[in-house]
């Protein structure tokens, strides 16, 4: 854990640096706004949801019980018809955005120690901005970024909507990238 007393500043600042960015790329540009949609008949879907009792939790329908299942006609007959997909039913009460974004901040800070554990084991002290940016960048970009992908792979999500975030996770490992390539320590005479 050498690396975290050596790096502290520029992890600090690089998940403050990406929970700023974030929050302007979520907040003031309108990129995500359309990233999911209104249920058309939300009232009455929600209202069943209360009537039966819905507990939190993550959902897939139709589900099968078993991959066996999957294959009999029955069950290729569910599918067919629809609806096919993914619900997740999060606890009643109103959303603690100061808890989210708690989170997403402590996130941040993890994806940055990882940044600063693998620059850190790639680059020595003295390795100029430009290769310290190149691994800190790539390695931030890859945590933020590429983990969409299974969604538009396995849940349905929009392609769309996931090149979205990737762009997110792009512009997060620039900032990464900035803050170590500029902070990374000078070498030991």
């Amino acid at each position: 854990m050498h690396f975290v007393h050596e790096l502290w500043l520029p992890i600090l600042l690089a998940a403050t640096g990406v929970f700023v960015v974030s929050s302007i790329l979520h907040m003031l540009i309108p990129i995500h706004r359309n990233d999911y949609v209104k249920l058309p008949v939300e009232d009455a879907f929600t209202s069943h949801m209360r009537e039966i009792g819905m507990p939190p939790g993550e959902y897939i329908f139709p589900c099968p019980e078993s991959m066996k299942e999957m294959g009999t006609p029955e069950m290729i007959e569910r599918y067919e018809k629809g609806p096919v997909g993914f619900l997740t039913v999060m606890p009643n009460g109103t959303v603690n955005m100061g808890a989210s974004l708690a989170q997403w901040f402590l996130y941040s800070m993890l994806m940055s120690i990882f940044v600063a554990y693998i620059t850190h084991a790639a680059m020595p002290p003295g390795s100029s901005y430009l290769s310290v940016f190149r691994i800190a960048g790539c390695v931030a970009f890859i945590g933020y970024g590429v983990g969409y992908i299974p969604n538009s792979i396995w849940k349905g999500s929009s392609w769309t909507t996931t090149a979205k975030f990737m762009f997110d996770g792009l512009v997060y490992g620039l900032v990464t990238g900035g803050f170590f390539g500029w902070l990374w320590p000078d070498a030991v005479a």
